[in-house]
Parts: C-alpha cells; structure tokens; sequence
C-alpha cells in the first residue's frame, strides 16, 4: 500500500530543498553526507528519503526549481514591457535580483552541475539554453549596426552572462548598490561601454512611450 501524504507534505519538502541548498553551498555537494542532510533537515534518514530518493534527486530539484523561477521571472518581466530596450533591461533586473535572493542555489548550478547524472544535467541544461536564447534573441533586436552575426552571437550572449553569472563571487546586494541599480549597470556597461557619454546613458534608460 502506498504511503498517505501528509497534509503539510509540500512544505517539509521546500524546506528539505531550503536546508539542503545551504548545506551543499556551504559543505559542498559532494562532501555533504545524508547523514548531515538529515541533521540539517531535523529529519531521520527514513523520513528524508520519503521526500526523495536520493542525494542526487535533492540536487537537481533544487537546480530545476532556481531555473524554471528565473525563465517565469524573466518573462513576466519582460510581458510588462513594450520597446526591445526595456524589456532587455527588465530581463537583467529580473535575473539579478532573483540571483541576489539565491546565492547558495547560484552557487549550486555553477558548481555542481555536473554531479548529476546525464539526463538531468541534459534536462537543466536545456531550461538555461531557453533563458539564454530569450536574451540573445533581444540582443539581435538590439543591435543596430549589425555587430552579432552568427560565428559571434554566442559570444556576445555569454559575455553578458559572464557578468551576471559569476557576480555572487563579489557583488553584496546588502551593500551601497542594489540589485535593480546593479542589473542598470550591467545594461548600460554592456550596451553602451564605460565611456560613454552619461547624457546618452541616461536618455537610454529613460522610459519609452
């Protein structure tokens, strides 16, 4: 017989993801045992794995959840907006502040990706390749004097996301510039160069009719 689910089934289930994203961030997934799983979990091993089968099905939750956030983010971001500007700006504001609200699951897909099996980091892989396109597709709409062709479009986009990516390393969303500034910076350093003409910068990030 099937075990019945209890009624506060989906909530110790985030909270398993929650503990376990800190621990793996912290400890590292691979040196983190069940046993501190469930130490971290305040559960026994039996009830863990009630809620998954395995070290490896944690993981890949955790990935498949940070991801699907940023595509919905992203696009109800973007949905708001009418010029390919703004709604290129709303895409990186949306991806940076949800990035400031996950450093631990940022961390996780940067580092621990390729612990999964094969099919999970295929399917993974497949969700960020949507978000990627979705940001690349606004960059040609971008491009005015025709610079992305197709030897050099991946390059572009992954330049950019170079910057969004790796700026859990250093970049404090507590700190004197937050994250909506932050994604403006990213836009405007990427879009227009450091220097630029602040009147051009400006007029650029001004609100489109």
């Amino acid at each position: 017989m099937a075990r019945t689910r209890s009624e506060n089934y989906d909530d110790i289930q985030r909270g398993i993801l929650d503990a376990a994203c800190a621990l793996f961030a912290q400890q590292g997934y691979m040196r983190a045992s069940i046993a501190d799983l469930a130490d971290a979990c305040r559960l026994s091993r039996g009830a863990l794995y009630h809620y998954f089968d395995s070290k490896e099905a944690i993981l890949f939750a955790i990935l498949d959840a940070h991801v699907r956030r940023m595509i919905a983010d992203v696009e109800e971001a973007m949905a708001r907006q009418s010029t390919n500007l703004d709604r290129f700006r709303a895409a990186i504001r949306a991806i940076v502040e949800l990035n400031a609200r996950s450093t631990n699951e940022q961390r996780l897909i940067l580092n621990d990706l390729a612990f999964l099996a094969e099919a999970e980091q295929k399917a993974i892989k497949t969700l960020e390749r949507q978000l990627v396109d979705t940001v690349s597709d606004l960059l040609i709409r971008l491009d005015t004097e025709g610079k992305i062709v197709k030897r050099s479009k991946r390059v572009y986009t992954m330049m950019l996301f170079g910057m969004l990516n790796f700026s859990h390393t250093w970049y404090d969303p507590k700190g004197d510039i937050a994250p909506q500034e932050f994604a403006d910076m990213v836009v405007d350093q990427f879009l227009y160069g450091f220097a630029a003409p602040v009147a051009n910068r400006a007029a650029a990030r001004r609100p489109h009719a």
